[in-house]
């Protein structure tokens, strides 16, 4: 059952930033005021693997003008085999790992949750190159160790939307909604309301971790000949072989990533036992199969 409290905030839980994504002419500074005059309480960085656009909030975090207006530093995630994933850390925690594309659904559960981090799935009926739904070869079992699913984008069609709930609705997770903005005019087309006092990366992973409740409404946009172009088999193939030939290319960077994580000091031993039965586990399956 869904916790009721005596706060009641709006946010839009994903947008690109100019300070963090190439693609989007959108600055935090004018998330924010555009945010405000609309009535939000936050919004929340999804910059493509990627924390520059939360290094640059926080330059800015502590201005007295903006202590009443919340900003969840976040990333959308993309994975070999299950698309676009938003990721939660904790506060001031930020993982170079995260910055290299690549990693698969479930080695990214468990260095997030390992982080006493939460992530959920992007758009899962959206674009095929870049949804989840859209990639045969994902396991399906990994939905139930999500922690919450995007049951509303703006960018995406009624149906997609539609079934993005049915989805989190069968599997009993928390349903955000965001407008996945690159540009000023998107701003303001979809709303997350939380009825929890949300001040920090820390307090929304409490809310979803504790069965707050969320609420994912919005407005679709128009199709766009770019959305189309997503769409079409050449545009799948095309983004699915720039996305795994970055992965690859990078690979060695990411396995050095993952060894500098597993033995840092500031890791718990928490982390380093859960990391050690992944690998286990991993090793057993690659065996039978």
């Amino acid at each position: 059952m869904k916790k009721r409290t005596a706060y009641h905030m709006k946010f839009d839980l994903h947008c690109h930033t100019r300070e963090g994504s190439l693609d989007s002419k959108v600055s935090i500074l004018k998330y924010i005021s555009e945010y405000r005059k609309l009535g939000y309480d936050g919004f929340m960085i999804s910059d493509h693997n990627t924390f520059k656009g939360c290094y640059e909030w926080d330059k800015i975090r502590d201005w007295p003008e903006l202590k009443d207006f919340t900003v969840i530093r976040g990333l959308e995630y993309d994975t070999k085999d299950a698309g676009h994933v938003l990721v939660v850390l904790p506060a001031d925690v930020y993982l170079r790992l995260l910055h290299i594309r690549g990693m698969r659904l479930q080695k990214l559960i468990y260095v997030v949750h390992s982080c006493g981090g939460v992530l959920g799935l992007a758009h899962p009926f959206g674009a095929a190159s870049s949804s989840a739904m859209g990639f045969t070869n994902m396991n399906r079992d990994l939905i139930d160790e999500l922690d919450f699913i995007e049951v509303f984008n703006t960018c995406e069609s009624e149906l997609s939307n539609y079934l993005a709930r049915e989805l989190a609705e069968k599997y009993e997770l928390p349903g955000t909604a965001g407008t996945d903005a690159h540009r000023q005019e998107y701003i303001g087309m979809a709303c997350t309301e939380i009825d929890a006092e949300i001040r920090c990366n820390n307090d929304f992973i409490e809310a979803i971790q504790n069965g707050v409740s969320f609420k994912a409404t919005g407005t679709e946009r128009e199709e766009t000949r770019s959305g189309k172009a997503k769409e079409h088999w050449t545009g799948i193939a095309g983004y699915k072989a720039y996305n795994r030939g970055i992965a690859k290319l990078r690979v060695v960077h990411r396995k050095l990533g993952h060894y500098r994580l597993t033995h840092s000091s500031e890791m718990s031993d928490k982390f380093q036992k859960k990391w050690k039965e992944f690998k286990r586990e991993s090793k057993n399956k690659d065996e039978s199969e």
